[in-house]
């Protein structure tokens, strides 16, 4: 046996975390949850990401801070998103935006597995973020530059009402990114179908389902997709915004 057999790795500009090695915690006002978290602060991230584990008919209820928003994607079964007038049926592949300073419920049918997103909202003069539900099979597929063997799948508007993006980007076997990208924007990457190689940093990596990978700014990145069977994920950026920094 190798002296470290875990694939773990945990760089300043990135980290690749797979699911094994992440214990579950207890989030206070939920029940019959387990909260794997996957990136917060404490790593280096901008944002908070957590994988929520639900038992049939448990869940929880959170209000978000004033200037927090939330995004929701269902992974396996299904839930209820309620409070302040709405009520979100979801399945899987479905997902709820919560604008900032939301009040809301989740509660499971069935047995649930649910990521979500916090982070800080950065406010632009004159732009407004709604709530939205939706689900993923009804978000229609962009071609990805120029190749038919990528399909992106944007679930939030591409408009500065929003300052992140939730995308998901499907690779049929074999496909991979025409460049190596080098970017202001951090990304949050959860891995739910197939497998592939990612170069991260100056390394490369082998990923596999249910691997989670977090890009700080300006990390060099590059994905394909390996096996017979399409690679696809769930990422996060944060986009349509002036960077940090001195005023211009």
């Amino acid at each position: 046996m190798p002296l470290n057999p875990s694939r773990v790795v945990v760089e300043r500009h990135y980290a690749l975390l797979p699911p094994e090695g992440i214990p579950d915690s207890v989030l206070p006002g939920w029940e019959g949850t387990r909260a794997r978290v996957l990136t917060a602060p404490a790593m280096g991230a901008a944002f908070v990401q957590m994988l929520l584990e639900i038992d049939s008919g448990g869940g929880g209820a959170q209000r978000l801070a004033e200037r927090v928003e939330g995004f929701l994607y269902v992974l396996e079964g299904g839930c209820v998103v309620g409070g302040e007038g709405r009520h979100h049926t979801l399945s899987a592949g479905g997902f709820v935006y919560l604008v900032p300073g939301s009040a809301f419920t989740l509660r499971a049918n069935g047995a649930a597995r649910v990521l979500w997103l916090k982070k800080t909202y950065a406010p632009a003069e004159s732009h407004t973020p709604r709530e939205i539900a939706g689900h993923e099979q009804d978000v229609a597929g962009e071609v990805y530059q120029g190749n038919p063997d990528l399909l992106l799948k944007k679930l939030l508007p591409d408009t500065p009402d929003y300052d992140m993006a939730m995308n998901i980007f499907t690779f049929r076997a074999g496909a991979a990114l025409p460049v190596i990208e080098t970017h202001v924007m951090e990304h949050g990457l959860y891995l739910f179908e197939g497998r592939g190689v990612y170069y991260l940093g100056a390394d490369w990596y082998e990923v596999r389902r249910g691997d989670f990978i977090w890009m700080g700014p300006y990390c060099p990145q590059w994905f394909g997709a390996l096996g017979k069977v399409p690679a696809k994920y769930l990422i996060y950026k944060d986009w349509n915004r002036h960077p940090a920094g001195p005023a211009a």
